[in-house]
């Protein structure tokens, strides 16, 4: 399908109900932020809103698919808790592959990607700012019912 046709299907979905637009994570540093999720990760910049020459906010969209991700420079005098933050899932086809460049580019993955229990293969990880990020694979099993 065409990506006109494609976008307007899309637009036609999501006007007939609740769709998810994005993500918002707060950081402590934008440009350290966007340095991991666009260097690293590989995502691209839509938007960026600076305030005396550094970036405050920035919304950057996945390489592959419609998804995007907002970064919000933490207001003055607030704290980051990883207890209190989020966990953003990424698929990735070649996830071994994908992991492989992360860690030669100096990324620290707290667990190798690994088969799990509910039949997706999984690695995680921290952004800069302590957020957790699982990169899975589950092809098939992502809009199945897990058996466990």
């Amino acid at each position: 399908m065409p990506k006109t046709k494609r976008r307007k299907a899309r637009a036609k979905k999501a006007a007939a109900g609740l769709t998810f637009n994005h993500a918002m994570a707060y950081v402590k540093d934008v440009a350290r932020a966007m340095h991991f999720y666009v260097d690293l990760l590989g995502f691209k910049v839509l938007e960026e809103f600076r305030n005396l020459g550094s970036p405050v906010y920035a919304r950057i969209r996945s390489p592959h698919g419609d998804s995007t991700i907002a970064l919000h420079k933490l207001e003055p005098g607030k704290t980051l808790s990883a207890e209190e933050g989020i966990r953003l899932y990424f698929e990735v086809r070649d996830l071994n592959g994908f992991c492989a460049k992360l860690k030669a580019r100096g990324v620290t993955l707290l667990q190798e990607p690994k088969m799990m229990p509910w039949g997706w293969t999984h690695a995680y990880l921290n952004d800069p700012d302590g957020h957790e990020l699982s990169l899975y694979w589950a092809g098939a099993n992502r809009l199945r019912k897990t058996s466990s």
